[in-house]
């Protein structure tokens, strides 16, 4: 059994309480995550930060021709051989994703933002709902990590503005009416605010619909995604208490998240999904 990650305590709740079989594939995804995102490292060369992303970009490709050369992506490509499965197609999405940052591109349309949702999802929970539940459908997978992702990127929108990276799209702002700078200094004005907060709700009615849709049986073998899952979704309630002022830069609930994380695998392991949203 693999060391247990390092990874923010979502991701280390998510671990936790996977079965066996899926701990070796999360923690290996998350550390593709972890090296892919060391490109955007503050203060990295942008140059340098440019040859990782694309040397990472033809390692991915490698992997989908099951000829990977970095030690994580012949990890990965082992657990998926085993399991008589394909290499994952959808890795470079974390390349994407980094590109784009790193580039401090805007979204103009909610679509591109969840096109970027999907990148992640494609890398990150579709290949872990592929080896550990291979029946479940694809749609609800990809609907799961979309509305995960956007969560996160809900949770960081101030600190990621300071960074220039806008994590709400501009059609959105301009209709609030919104600007970018005042995204990046709450407490936010009224309308802001109410944006933030619909963004919040929707995002978390995408999350609970996407693991309804899970079917029970596989809801046991995903157990650590729906974790995740219910963790991301009590800090989206609790950011959006806090409003207009932004979510706390760290988790300071720990004891909180260790309860919903114990609650959320007791549903998953008898496949009832997510408790009642409150």
């Amino acid at each position: 059994m693999p060391d247990r990650p390092e990874a923010p305590a979502a991701r280390a709740l998510a671990w936790l309480y996977s079965p066996r079989a899926l701990r070796e594939p999360l923690a290996t995804l998350f550390a593709l995550e972890r090296e892919i995102g060391e490109s955007l490292r503050p203060g990295l060369d942008t140059q340098l930060a440019h040859a990782r992303l694309a040397w990472w970009r033809e390692e991915c490709e490698r992997s989908t021709q099951a000829r990977p050369s970095h030690p994580l992506t012949r990890e990965l490509g082992a657990l998926f051989a085993a399991s008589g499965l394909a290499p994952p197609a959808g890795l470079a999405g974390l390349v994407d994703i980094a590109v784009w940052d790193l580039a401090a591109a805007t979204f103009g349309t909610r679509r591109e933002l969840e096109g970027y949702c999907e990148r992640w999802s494609a890398a990150m929970i579709e290949p872990a709902v592929q080896l550990a539940a291979p029946a479940a459908a694809a749609e609800p997978a990809r609907a799961l990590g979309r509305s995960l992702r956007e969560i996160e990127l809900l949770l960081s929108l101030a600190s990621d503005a300071r960074l220039g990276r806008l994590r709400l799209s501009l059609d959105e702002l301009e209709r609030a009416p919104a600007t970018p700078e005042e995204l990046a200094r709450p407490p936010w004005p009224a309308a802001l605010a109410e944006l933030v907060r619909a963004r919040h709700r929707q995002a978390r009615a995408a999350l609970e619909a996407s693991v309804a849709a899970l079917p029970p049986l596989a809801q046991p073998p995903l157990r650590g995604l729906i974790v995740w899952a219910a963790v991301r979704r009590a800090h989206s309630r609790r950011a959006e208490r806090r409003l207009p002022r932004a979510s706390l830069s760290r988790e300071h609930h720990a004891p909180l998240d260790g309860w919903c994380a114990w609650r959320a695998a007791r549903r998953a392991d008898a496949g009832r999904g997510f408790a009642r949203s409150g």
